[in-house]
């Protein structure tokens, strides 16, 4: 971990934090590059050297285009979920050869785009998206590579709103169908259809779930060899969580990566896997400024210049972040309190009755495990500008996207 406390004050990576704030303003987003590169390369180092696989980012838990290159750079494939997503990869100089792009609702347009770009595989969700692939591919003279999303009906004991492997989910395929919707696509112009995928919810403690779900599509592969298609890669998805609550602990990535490697070892599949929270989630923090406090009655509210707007997930997800002062207060009492934001929605909080130490106006507060999640959901409402985001690079650091401009807020309006 890159962010620490050196005499009282919080650094990420060789910069202190408060240096940042001074300059870049708050709410600011701060990445650490160390990091970053870190994860990416624990999940690569960790498959078997004759293990044939790629890592891909999945770009809608981060998608600063400085980030994307970062890890381009570092040799990564790309997970996208939309056509905005592979042009931002792209920009990056990222490989479209090694662009996975994943998604429930694909439109003609994307598929389009996708395809011109050159990218690797579609993982498919539908057979009618499978259809539109295979007309537009025929258009433009091509061969689409395509797996079908299989949904294996596998609880991954995460938030409802970010499971997607059971079948009241939207994602997916029944895996009961797979084979039938195989055999179908098989048979399309346009295609070939050499991979299975699947991806069963994000946030994931314990992998044992998803290895159950591993263990289904690997079993659907041998049942599809059997019947003559010609099944040569695997895509695994993401899904590992970190531990944002103190005591949960991250769960171990090369422990992970073992388990697969004992599951795939002598069945000549090239493996996919998609991490996106774990590899940038801990690797960020939003910084915001205490504005000022307030009484209710018994209640204690710390209001701060960062808000729902900025950081969703509190209020969508009731997630928990750890809050901590930039700077160690001396001798000071703990309080509880709400940490909310200036958005006015009674769903604008931080934090719910959070103890910690009594802070004061105008103190500089880090909320941490931000990376993941944080600035790509934020948005502009109640016509605030989104914050600023930083790369912090040992002992460097620059701004990666510049706060936005009330001109900003109207530009495209008339």
């Amino acid at each position: 971990m890159s962010f620490d406390y050196r005499n009282g004050s919080l650094y990420c990576e060789s910069v202190p934090l408060a240096e940042i704030a001074a300059s870049a303003g708050t709410p600011c987003y701060v990445y650490s590059a160390a990091d970053i590169l870190s994860r990416f390369l624990e999940y690569d180092s960790s498959f078997d050297a004759a293990q044939p696989h790629t890592v891909c980012y999945a770009v809608k838990a981060n998608s600063n285009i400085s980030v994307l290159r970062l890890l381009a750079q570092a040799g990564a494939g790309f997970d996208i979920v939309s056509a905005g997503e592979l042009y931002r990869v792209l920009r990056a100089g990222g490989d479209p050869a090694q662009v996975v792009f994943s998604g429930v609702g694909k439109t003609f347009a994307e598929i389009d785009y996708a395809l011109k770009s050159g990218i690797q595989t579609f993982n498919c969700e539908s057979e009618t998206e499978v259809e539109w692939i295979s007309e537009c591919a025929s258009r433009q003279g091509k061969e689409a590579r395509i797996a079908l999303r299989v949904n294996p009906d596998v609880d991954a004991a995460t938030h409802p709103y970010i499971s997607t492997g059971l079948k009241e989910n939207k994602f997916g395929i029944d895996i009961a169908l797979a084979e039938d919707a195989y055999r179908k696509a098989s048979q399309l112009p346009g295609l070939v259809v050499d991979s299975v995928s699947c991806h069963i919810g994000s946030q994931i403690l314990n992998p044992t779930s998803m290895l159950e779900a591993v263990d289904r599509v690997l079993a659907l592969i041998e049942r599809l060899r059997a019947q003559g298609l010609r099944i040569t890669n695997v895509d695994l998805g993401g899904g590992l969580g970190i531990g944002y609550k103190p005591g949960d602990a991250t769960p171990s990535i090369p422990d992970y990566i073992g388990h697969l490697n004992a599951r795939l070892a002598g069945r000549n599949l090239h493996v996919t896997v998609e991490p996106g929270r774990s590899l940038v989630a801990e690797a960020g923090v939003l910084l915001t400024r205490v504005i000022l406090q307030k009484h209710n009655g018994a209640k204690l509210f710390t209001v701060v210049d960062a808000a729902m707007n900025d950081l969703m997930r509190p209020a969508l997800y009731q997630a928990y972040h750890e809050i901590q002062p930039v700077h160690l207060p001396m001798d000071r009492p703990s309080v509880s309190a709400d940490i909310v934001g200036p958005v006015c929605e009674s769903g604008d909080f931080l934090a719910k009755d959070r103890d910690m130490k009594a802070v004061e106006i105008g103190e500089l507060l880090a909320i941490r495990n931000a990376g993941a999640y944080g600035f790509v959901m934020s948005s502009n409402y109640n016509s605030r500008p989104r914050a600023a985001e930083v790369l912090v690079d040992g002992a460097s650091w620059k701004v990666v996207r510049e706060r936005e401009t009330f001109e900003d807020l109207v530009q495209h309006e008339m």
